[in-house]
């Protein structure tokens, strides 16, 4: 059975080339094609689609609203259609805080030519959602109030309770965290940021899968929503304790040893800008086994490659588990190569960040 893809866009030619598109491949069919936010809610429920594409910008109803809707009724992986633009970036943040897994960039230039490169991305963006279906709505992370969490006490041991346990001989604590993630990961790094106190005592760096203006503009809500610092990360930075920075869409993050960033406009060795795998590598190399790597949802194998240049330097890789992923492949992939100390779900991975480093 083909996956069954419902459009829902207010372009006549966006949905021609959209059926046309995905009519090219025989694993999808287009079953309904919607032209404002309340034909979709409508056909969402008439057609059950296992997919639906969603433009955020639409009469009578926006795709957000709809995204709302359409979650709340009969939970269903949703791909929105953004603007390049940083008020698109905003919006899309929107939707997927209002449960859509993913987004792909709306570029009328690359729809409109018979683009192999958006045809394979959209073919194999549909079916990977299809497959990973979210059996219930996914959640919107309510952050504690800006800047206002109580601090931990960071000078006190935890409670057995408190901790798993861990592979980590020494008992020696990281001097630097990295966190990566690619699909869901908006809202999964929005949960884990907003476990941790404002006085968290280790540097962090952030690899988010996202084109350029759409980390500034999540930067700027996680800022907002969260106590720990957050910015979008500048050449030349330096790392502290109680900032996260975020690497810069279309452009690779590195540190070194004096806890320098370098943010590197291009780095053809990889496909993905920024890449996990370039961060996690930087680390290793600048902070040996004082590293501990985060790996969570996503798809594809980004960050493996430098979860095991971490691990030749004897540091610690955590990973999500494959029940509150949205996609599991990024953690999965360094699962198979037995890189993972600690399979955790997204719920304990803040307070075990926490935990940690008391």
């Amino acid at each position: 059975m083909p996956v069954r893809v419902l459009i829902v866009d207010d372009s006549n030619f966006f949905q021609s080339r959209l059926k046309q598109i995905i009519g090219q491949h025989p694993g999808l069919e287009v079953v309904g094609v919607a032209s404002n936010g309340q034909q979709g809610v409508s056909l969402a429920r008439s057609l059950k689609p296992d997919v639906i594409t969603m433009d955020f910008e639409m009469p009578v109803m926006d795709g957000v609203t709809a995204v709302r809707a359409i979650m709340a009724e009969r939970p269903v992986p949703i791909l929105m259609f953004s603007s390049l633009t940083y008020e698109g970036a905003r919006i899309t943040l929107d939707a997927l805080a209002a449960g859509a897994v993913d987004f792909l960039p709306k570029d009328f230039a690359e729809v409109s030519r018979n683009s192999i490169v958006l045809t394979q991305k959209l073919h194999e963006r549909l079916l990977t959602l299809a497959a990973g279906a979210p059996s219930s709505p996914q959640p919107v992370v309510k952050a504690p109030e800006p800047k206002r969490p109580q601090d931990i006490d960071f000078t006190r041991q935890p409670t057995p309770a408190q901790l798993k346990p861990r592979s980590r001989p020494s008992g020696a604590k990281p001097s630097l965290i990295v966190v990566g993630a690619s699909t869901g990961g908006p809202v999964a790094l929005m949960e884990v940021l907003a476990s941790l106190p404002a006085n968290y005592p280790v540097p962090i760096l952030l690899v988010q899968h996202m084109p350029e203006n759409f980390t500034r503009a999540f930067a700027e809500r996680l800022n907002k929503q969260c106590a720990i610092a957050v910015r979008e990360a500048v050449d030349g930075d330096l790392i502290k304790p109680g900032l996260a920075l975020l690497a810069p869409g279309g452009k690779q993050m590195m540190v070194d040893r004096r806890g320098v960033v370098k943010i590197l406009p291009d780095d053809e060795r990889v496909n993905y800008k920024p890449s996990l795998d370039i961060t996690f590598g930087a680390a290793a190399n600048a902070y040996s086994d004082r590293v501990l790597g985060v790996v969570l949802t996503g798809m594809g194998s980004d960050g493996c490659k430098g979860a095991g240049l971490l691990k030749q330097r004897g540091a610690q890789i955590w990973s999500q588990d494959k029940d509150s992923c949205v996609i599991y492949g990024m953690p999965m992939a360094v699962a198979r190569e037995n890189l993972t100390d600690r399979v955790l779900s997204l719920k304990e991975i803040g307070p075990a960040l926490a935990a940690e480093v008391r």
